[in-house]
């Protein structure tokens, strides 16, 4: 057998991950999405693959080189996928009965349309599709257009519609907030509900797909009423709003007149996600109890005969994540708890929750067969993704890819400990270490102490997303440690509120009380400390360095440093003015005094900042800022990485080449202040 070796910056190309799996009616195959980084070419490869349930084995079944949300029909013969095989995102269709054909195209929007929902009787997709009003009062007029008389014709047609295209935001008018979302600015364009018929060889209005929205806003995918007669969807009812999430509401769509109806008559709080049980007795989702972001999620029943809603998680004190009911109407959930992510069957009589699915791993999606059939995609501390299922009637799931076989046959994978400790709070803590490659009982090593964004996620030692970077972190000589300070999600709606008002303090005390463990289990050499953390936890890490000269490095990423600033630039201002009960204006002390800038010229920490052009969460302005204050008020070493036509997810999405770049600069930063010239 040949002797692994430590795992390597460039083995991030080689993770494959599996997403989205969906079970056929049959019960027989999972279709799912395969995901490859394509470093050379900084994109990455979707495909839609499928496994059989029973453990035989897995195939490609597209090769659209960015193929997604693959949905069964019924039936089961087809097979119904996102592609932008043809340019924009389309709706395909693939027969499941000649495995091996051709795709056929449903949909030709210019705009492109996603989130494909079968009828129950097959007949039907329900989609979105985005469009301004001058595009739908063209859509509606049903305007014939002559075809152009030659070649030359159809080319000034195409360059005049490009120039069209080019000049309509010049000047880009900005009335509401967000403006900007992801990686670039909005245009005008929402995302509107439409149907279209299923089968082939339609012609004249039969073929053609039909609208039945129409408001200047963007609606969620919507889900079927099981007799097929009504779309549940979500969208804001307030329309002149500010962050349109703040005003959600479910609303009810008649499939065959288009008249919308609100569900649930509730201003107050917030409704997502709403799925209909098939015995058309509920709609399950996710309830926002207030307008502040650090309240727990309620998991609700809402009757739709109507009626009060029924919370099934206020005694549970744990948020649910995804939910679906098998055809019977047994309602399952994924629960975020103690740093591990699980499914459960939800007992509604009793509001219990039966474990199905769990264990020390992280579940990222999953969906449930007819029968109580569960596919899932999962992460665990020594592998970063693949896919599960577990039958209805199994005691035990099983794994049905081994997508990372290949890379883990070759590379070290180091184990992954958990400590639990008390922080000076009072309250305990939840954390975990990993040791360096080629550890040696008895000898200090350099720390990497990684904190972790949100401010109101939970990190996991089966974290998918900081897999490689923690495992090349150890394969780099570093003890890595993170946990889960108060604030998180996971372990109740108290621990997550801790941190109201006071987002540095309360979360540093907890991070270096397990930092001082780690010192103490004599693991760590504190001469040699560096520490590092995304968007909140970039927020810590300029926090910590502006009022400890502790660490010997830090490496700050898509951080928020002024408070202000990014309330006035990011596209969630309610980030601040929820988390911190003041508007910049009503109280701009507090929030100076709450932001890491203010302490920016105390800095004696050698810090790299890594930031994103492109990102309109946490706008580059905020690493600029701290840049400057800490370049200008003192002599402390500071740099700064830009990366262009990148967003928030860099670390996670981001090219290839630019996240490979990304950890390179952040060990060499590491290296050059928490290791000897002598060592390696």
């Amino acid at each position: 057998m040949t002797e692994k070796r430590p795992i390597t910056v460039e083995d991030l190309t080689k993770i494959i991950y599996v997403s989205d799996p969906q079970i056929s009616p049959d019960g027989q195959w999972i279709a799912f999405v395969h995901t490859t980084p394509n470093a050379n070419e900084k994109r990455y490869t979707t495909q839609i693959w499928l496994a059989a349930t029973d453990g035989s084995g897995t195939r490609q079944l597209t090769r659209g080189g960015k193929d997604s949300s693959p949905r069964w029909s019924p039936d089961g013969k087809t097979l119904a996928f996102v592609s932008t095989r043809n340019g924009v995102p389309q709706i395909f269709l693939l027969s499941m009965t000649a495995l091996g054909g051709e795709a056929r195209p449903l949909t030709s929007h210019a705009n492109g349309a996603v989130a494909p929902a079968w009828s129950p009787d097959g007949s039907q997709i329900a989609y979105l599709s985005g469009s301004n009003a001058a595009e739908r009062t063209k859509e509606d007029s049903d305007e014939k257009v002559d075809p152009p008389i030659d070649e030359l014709e159809a080319k000034y047609r195409k360059d005049r519609e490009a120039e069209d295209k080019k000049a309509y935001f010049d000047p880009m008018p900005m009335a509401r907030i967000p403006y900007r979302q992801g990686t670039s600015y909005m245009d005008d364009r929402r995302q509107q509900v439409y149907v279209i018929r299923t089968e082939d060889g339609l012609e004249g209005d039969q073929a053609k797909p039909r609208r039945l929205t129409s408001m200047d806003v963007s609606y969620t995918p919507p889900q079927w009423s099981p007799d097929g007669g009504t779309l549940y969807t979500g969208r804001p009812w307030n329309t002149e709003a500010d962050e349109h999430f703040r005003w959600f509401n479910i609303y009810a769509i008649d499939v065959d007149s288009g008249e919308e109806t609100r569900f649930i008559e509730d201003d107050e709080r917030n409704y997502f996600g709403a799925l209909p049980s098939p015995d058309g007795q509920w709609l399950a989702a996710v309830r926002g109890e207030t307008k502040q972001t650090d309240d727990l999620g309620r998991f609700v029943l809402l009757p739709i005969g109507g009626g009060e809603p029924v919370v099934l998680n206020e005694t549970l004190d744990r948020s649910v994540g995804g939910f679906d009911w098998t055809a019977d109407s047994r309602l399952f959930a994924s629960v975020a708890d103690n740093g591990s992510v699980n499914v459960y069957e939800v007992d509604i009589a009793n509001k219990r929750f039966k474990p199905v699915v769990t264990g020390r791993m992280y579940v990222r999606d999953f969906a449930v067969g007819k029968d109580g059939a569960i596919a899932y995609t999962v992460s665990t501390p020594t592998n970063p993704n693949e896919l599960g299922y577990k039958a209805a009637n199994a005691s035990e799931p099983i794994i049905l890819t081994e997508v990372n076989k290949k890379l883990l046959d070759e590379v070290i994978v180091q184990q992954t400990y958990e400590v639990r400790f008390a922080s000076p709070s009072g309250t305990e803590i939840q954390g975990w270490y990993i040791l360096p490659v080629g550890y040696e009982d008895g000898k200090q090593y350099p720390l990497a102490l990684n904190i972790h964004g949100g401010p109101h996620v939970m990190w996991s030692d089966s974290e998918r997303s900081m897999w490689h970077e923690w495992q090349f972190h150890a394969a780099s000589g570093y003890l890595v440690f993170y946990c889960n300070p108060r604030g998180g999600d996971g372990y109740g709606e108290a621990f997550q509120q801790a941190i109201h008002n006071d987002w540095g303090d309360a979360a540093m005390v907890d991070v270096m009380a397990g930092v001082d463990l780690m010192i103490e289990k004599g693991l760590v050499d504190q001469s040699k400390m560096a520490v590092t953390g995304g968007s909140y936890g970039g927020y810590m890490t300029g926090w910590i360095v502006g009022h400890t000269g502790r660490f010997a490095a830090a490496v700050s990423q898509r951080g928020v440093y002024n408070l202000t600033s990014f309330y006035g630039t990011s596209d969630v201002p309610i980030l601040i003015s929820a988390e911190f009960d003041a508007e910049p204006w009503e109280d701009p002390e507090k929030l100076w005094a709450h932001s890491p800038l203010a302490y920016a010229h105390k800095v004696t920490t050698p810090t790299l900042l890594i930031h994103s052009e492109n990102d309109f969460r946490v706008p580059i302005e905020q690493a600029e800022q701290f840049f400057a204050w800490v370049r200008r008020a003192t002599d402390t070493p500071i740099k700064m990485l830009r990366y262009p036509r990148e967003g928030h997810e860099l670390s996670r999405s981001g090219e290839p080449n630019h996240r490979i770049s990304r950890l390179t600069e952040m060990v060499k930063w590491f290296d050059t202040y928490c290791k000897d010239s002598a060592e390696d």
